[in-house]
């Protein structure tokens, strides 16, 4: 190998793609992400009832992220296949994602999963940070 090649384009060696569009919806979906937290605020009250249209907000915005996280991976796929990191990244970052909102889901008649479905929320925010600065670097 000449010392002017890189190991990314040198012959044989698969090419470390980028994709905007992918780039866009995690970021988008960290956008979201970061809005349930706020939405949820808006409900969450110690000492008081449950704010339903909030609540309602929360909801959509939960199935906005699961179907943009499903978007991220679609694309994850067919644009950044021979990206190992993005590509198994975003697999587990659906599988999560999905999992929190079924979880979401279950907080009316099982307040208790709240130990989980917080947490599981900022580790879903933090992935997105995450995929969001891998796929902004081309190795």
């Amino acid at each position: 190998m000449a010392a002017t090649e890189t190991p990314s384009t040198a012959p044989g060696a698969p090419a470390r793609t980028r994709s905007p569009l992918f780039s866009s919806v995690i970021g988008l979906t960290g956008v979201v992400v970061l809005l349930q937290a706020v939405w949820a605020g808006m409900f969450i009250r110690e000492g008081s009832d449950f704010r339903e249209k909030w609540v309602t907000v929360h909801s959509i915005g939960g199935t906005v992220a699961m179907v943009l996280s499903l978007v991220a991976l679609i694309v994850a796929i067919v644009q950044l296949r021979s990206r190992r990191d993005l590509l198994t990244g975003t697999i587990v970052f659906f599988v999560l994602m999905v999992a929190e909102g079924l979880i979401g889901s279950l907080i009316g008649d099982t307040p208790a999963v709240e130990t989980v479905h917080f947490p599981l929320a900022l580790l879903l925010m933090g992935m997105t940070a995450w995929l969001s600065l891998r796929a902004s670097r081309p190795a």
